[in-house]
């Protein structure tokens, strides 16, 4: 089991929290996701085996999956040994990229970001159930009394924020998304955010997972609107067992909420530095990673 924190190669456009973005000429980047893991906006000091693979990968497994919903910006897998991945890592460096990079990275088509994360809740739970025990609202949205953490919510909601490089993503109003994109944009984005959602979600839950929410990124290429970036990965949704759902207590889950519980029970501020993650808690998170990926694709981790 590899672990792979850090890549070094040539021409270097975007360091995140978890992706190392490269430009690779023509219009294309090599997108690699390492195994670093983020909570609370701060990037860990413990990476997560195999993790970038699993993100990687289910990424890969949706853009495909979700192609009739939406065009999104992969070319394939960096390993996958097609010819337009071929030609577009013929440089001689990116020729020689070693495997363990090449099972972390997709070939992607550049796109102009729009700056909306687009967040999806079908389930009351997170930042939106602290909202609702203050207030009685999601998103400012009047909810039905009651509501326990996990419940379903009575209708999708679109709880869209700003897209952050560092610090904490602010929410946006519609109003404000309009503001910013347009009013065919905004409703474009909501519309194709909210059938995004349904249609994963309604095929996890076809193999045991509920996806209680995600966010989703686009771009435009070519005057058309795509999705970029990871796509419905335990990184950017929360995946639950939906055999163990049970509204008003802890959901069991495949994504990194684990590691999250395990730093608030710590006692860390959330302000880095992050504590050291024990074995016992890398090794847990490794093993749901791959479990989320098993379920959802049918296939073991290649």
């Amino acid at each position: 089991m590899t672990t792979i924190a850090e890549t070094s190669l040539p021409n270097l456009v975007h360091k995140g929290k978890v992706r190392d973005t490269y430009d690779l000429g023509n219009g294309l980047l090599l997108m690699v996701a390492t195994d670093r893991i983020s909570a609370f906006d701060v990037v860990l000091p413990t990476a997560i085996p195999e993790k970038g693979v699993v993100l990687a990968h289910i990424s890969n497994f949706w853009f495909h999956r979700t192609s009739d919903l939406l065009a999104n910006h992969l070319v394939g897998m960096a390993g996958d040994g097609s010819p337009a991945v071929r030609e577009a890592l013929s440089g001689a460096t990116m020729a020689a990229l070693p495997p363990e990079v090449a099972r972390r990275a997709m070939v992607v088509r550049r796109a102009q970001r729009i700056d909306v994360e687009c967040v999806v809740r079908g389930y009351l739970t997170g930042s939106a159930l602290v909202e609702y025990q203050r207030s009685g609202t999601v998103h400012g949205e009047a909810m039905p009394a009651g509501l326990r953490d996990g419940d379903r919510l009575p209708r999708l909601l679109f709880t869209p924020t700003t897209k952050a490089d560092e610090g904490h993503d602010l929410p946006l109003s519609i109003a404000q998304v309009r503001e910013m994109v347009g009013n065919a944009r905004a409703k474009e984005l909501e519309e194709k955010t909210l059938a995004l959602y349904q249609a994963a979600h309604d095929y996890a839950l076809s193999r045991g997972i509920i996806i209680a929410d995600t966010k989703f990124e686009f771009g435009m290429l070519d005057g058309e609107m795509i999705l970029i970036d990871e796509l419905l990965t335990p990184d950017s949704s929360r995946f639950w067992d939906a055999s163990g759902h049970a509204p008003g207590k802890s959901q069991p889950n495949f994504d990194k909420q684990f590691v999250r519980d395990w730093l608030t029970e710590s006692g860390w501020d959330r302000e880095p530095p992050a504590p050291e993650l024990p074995t016992d808690i890398v090794q847990k998170t490794h093993q749901r990673y791959r479990e989320a990926y098993l379920r959802l694709t049918g296939e073991e981790l290649p």
